[in-house]
């Protein structure tokens, strides 16, 4: 018997008589992080790493959740869970379930970079693996952080010696977070979206070290943003709420600033590869960390990567899930390297896994409406690629 199997309402463990990031409402969940697609509302019980609970109760609301330190043992029925360190955005974690010796681990979304805002990815042991494959095509291969902050130093300072104020798009949910923990604050003054703003907040209550920042809104006058940074989600850009900046440089940061055309097709100055998601060597070098001799693939790059992990001897699969893509407009981008073969040829239609109802962040452009959304939504969306 598998230890995890897929039903309609998630991924579901019945000698623990749980579920692990279902999407839609049950009586236990186990959530393995705060983004949208990962965590929904209407469950009766939560349960979540220690590290993440304020901004899931902060996203969520009034829940009963239990929150449980990295690496501590809880027993779930018949089975023995203990969440692990994913390095996706604060308190990600991965889920390992234990029943009758047999070890699974659930992934979540995971990434094996350095990151300043949440704890380590940590390889465990198992016999299965369930993994993401946002990122799973040979072409997605990261710089060094360094690197990507190292560049979007230089533009800032560019444009600050100009005069001239930064827009910076990326999700509002770990990377704005893992930007504003990286970057040079002295350049010159910071100021974020009202989507941003609330998470910058719940970073700082959890122990992690931001600059200085405040709100865009809070600003009366234009000429406050003369050569500063302002850090916004994707659906800022092209709204009107950008009209207050005046002549401003913008830039995005994604994952999938790595495919060709995709800053043109943005419609921005610049772009910067930086993702909380593993990159196609992070991904095999996480998979084969766990030894695990049975893979199975969730969302992404489905097709591909259970082809390659099977032309490679290991048994895989994979799950129907409804996770989805947390970038805001990133659905072209995917579409161009969708079906790819990891050997470099063209697949056959790759089945992503994702869904368009991912929970993608849907702020509005003037005050008012950002008001309206943020107290939708909190600003959380989907999940950050």
């Amino acid at each position: 018997m598998d230890v995890i199997v897929a039903r309609p309402e998630g991924l579901y463990c019945a000698a623990g008589d749980f579920y692990i990031d279902p999407w839609r409402p049950v009586e236990r969940a186990i959530i393995t992080h705060a983004h949208a697609d990962h965590a929904r509302t209407g469950h009766q019980h939560y349960l979540a790493a220690a590290p993440g609970a304020g901004v899931l109760r902060a996203r969520l609301g009034d829940i009963d959740l239990q929150a449980l330190p990295y690496g501590e043992t809880l027993t779930i029925g018949d089975t023995k869970v203990s969440l692990h360190p994913a390095g996706h955005v604060l308190g990600s974690a991965q889920v390992r379930v234990e029943y009758r010796g047999e070890v699974w681990v659930a992934s979540g979304d995971y990434k094996t970079e350095a990151d300043p805002t949440c704890v380590p990815f940590e390889a465990v042991r198992c016999d299965t693996f369930i993994t993401e494959s946002t990122f799973g095509l040979p072409i997605y291969r990261w710089d060094t952080p360094e690197q990507t902050m190292s560049g979007i130093n230089e533009w800032w300072q560019h444009n600050a010696s100009l005069g001239r104020p930064s827009v910076l798009f990326c999700y509002a949910f770990g990377k704005a977070q893992r930007v504003l923990a990286s970057i040079d604050p002295s350049i010159g003054p910071i100021f974020c979206h009202g989507a941003v703003e609330p998470l910058n907040a719940a970073y700082r209550q959890a122990g992690v070290s931001l600059p200085e920042t405040a709100r865009v809104t809070d600003v009366d006058s234009k000429h406050a943003f003369a050569g500063a940074l302002i850090v916004a989600p994707p659906s800022a850009g092209g709204s009107t709420w950008l009209k207050r900046f005046g002549p401003h440089g913008d830039a995005f940061a994604s994952g999938w600033m790595r495919l060709r055309g995709a800053r043109r097709r943005r419609g921005v100055d610049r772009g910067f590869v930086l993702s909380d998601h593993a990159d196609w060597p992070g991904l095999q070098q996480a998979i084969s960390a766990t030894g695990a001799s049975r893979i199975i693939v969730t969302h992404g790059q489905v097709a591909p990567m259970v082809r390659w992990f099977n032309d490679r001897g290991l048994q895989a699969g994979a799950f129907s899930t409804e996770y989805g893509d947390e970038e805001d407009g990133n659905a072209g981008a995917n579409t161009a390297a969708e079906g790819a073969s990891p050997d470099g040829g063209v697949g056959g239609g790759a089945d992503t896994g994702r869904s368009d109802a991912s929970g993608a962040d849907t702020t509005d452009a003037d005050s008012t409406v950002e008001k309206q959304t943020n107290a939708a939504s909190n600003g959380y969306g989907g999940d950050g690629a």
